[in-house]
């Protein structure tokens, strides 16, 4: 989509959020935001492409051993929110990154563990962002199951699927929908429940070209941290 009507305040109006409360169970290997990502801890990489990329200012949500994080991590650049109910989902880390930032801001949501996150990326939500709604990166799909189709069919099916975009993170929340969005908010959906509801509210753009937009939840997937 084009950028027309876009709000040019967007970036000195946007608090960008990190959800980084997950305790990382399935990897093994403690808080998510602590992964060793280009010499640093995965959180620093992550609310430094937010800063950098033109948030006025970064909340960082911690829960799963968050004093240790706190003390590896160098976040003084950033407000820090301890979330001691995390276990509940990340429903609970994304009311209280909306509760610390300012009323006035926009909220732009990124998740810890996607270190395919650039400055690109989140400078480019903000420039496309339009007054009254909500600006999601896509990314495109590139995975192509075949299911036995015969080749004709399959080889028309992957060029669809290879050009159709899948929603993702980072989302940029329009100042004047936060208090419907965290209405919707239970357990671990966040912001999905409002998204399905009012799709007509959402616009992709299509960051493809910074990165796949995955996220790390499973030890094959490390590989994103190389």
């Amino acid at each position: 989509m084009g950028n027309q009507g876009a709000d040019s305040t967007a970036g000195r109006r946007a608090t960008g959020i990190v959800l980084a409360a997950g305790a990382g169970t399935r990897l093994g290997m403690g808080p998510k935001a602590l992964l060793p990502y280009r010499g640093r801890p995965l959180v620093e990489v992550i609310a430094g492409s937010l800063l950098d990329g033109g948030c006025r200012e970064v909340v960082v949500v911690l829960g799963a051993g968050a004093p240790e994080v706190a003390t590896i991590a160098d976040l003084d650049r950033y407000r820090v929110a301890i979330n001691p109910a995390w276990r509940s989902g990340m429903g609970s880390s994304f009311l209280l990154g909306e509760q610390t930032a300012d009323r006035a801001d926009h909220l732009l949501i990124a998740l810890v563990d996607q270190p395919g996150l650039t400055r690109a990326t989140v400078g480019r939500l903000l420039a496309h962002h339009r007054p009254g709604r909500i600006t999601a990166a896509a990314y495109r799909r590139s995975d192509t199951s075949d299911g036995g189709m015969p080749a004709g069919h399959r080889a028309g099916q992957e060029s669809e699927q290879q050009n159709r975009l899948l929603r993702g993170h980072p989302l940029l929340i329009d100042a004047s929908l936060r208090q419907s969005v965290i209405a919707t908010v239970t357990g671990d959906a966040g912001a999905r429940g409002f998204l399905r509801a009012h799709p007509d509210l959402v616009d992709e753009v299509d960051c493809s070209d910074q990165s796949t937009g995955e996220d790390i939840d499973t030890p094959d997937q490390l590989g994103l941290l190389s």
